[in-house]
């Protein structure tokens, strides 16, 4: 099978083996450099680094919006996934993203696209929070 762009090579291989959207967002927030540009070496080397730069933003707008627009439910079911694979504690990896939800957005995210994503990552984590804090309450 021949792949059409960057952007399906991007989603069709390196993203479809990261599990869970909050991890895939969390892969490509990482890609950015410090002055905003994306930056990976054999991405660049395949494609150039003008067409792996657009679609890797485009592949991180994308991942912005699907967080954004899927159930808390959902979401925390899919950072549990994420965690119990990994070997980290759910409460953790969601503290550790609420921190820093500017540095998950892509350059000009869009009106609203900070606040939502701060909000989303809060609830998530405090949801995490109260989920353990009644395990706990069930196991006394």
């Amino acid at each position: 099978m021949t792949l059409k762009s960057a952007f399906e090579d991007l989603s069709r291989t390196t993203l479809e083996a990261l599990n869970g959207c909050l991890r895939r967002l969390e892969y490509l927030a990482g890609l950015k450099e410090s002055r905003g540009e994306y930056s990976h070496w054999g991405f660049s080397k395949v494609y150039g680094e003008q067409p792996a730069r657009k679609a890797l933003t485009a592949a991180h707008r994308t991942a912005v919006s699907q967080v954004l627009s899927t159930p808390l439910r959902d979401l925390l079911e899919d950072a549990e996934s994420t965690c119990d694979r990994e070997g980290l504690g759910a409460e953790d990896y969601l503290a550790k993203l609420s921190q820093k939800p500017d540095a998950l957005l892509p350059n000009e995210p869009g009106a609203g696209s900070a606040r939502h994503l701060n909000s989303v990552l809060r609830a998530l984590l405090g949801l995490e929070r109260n989920r353990e804090r009644n395990a706990i309450r069930r196991a006394s």
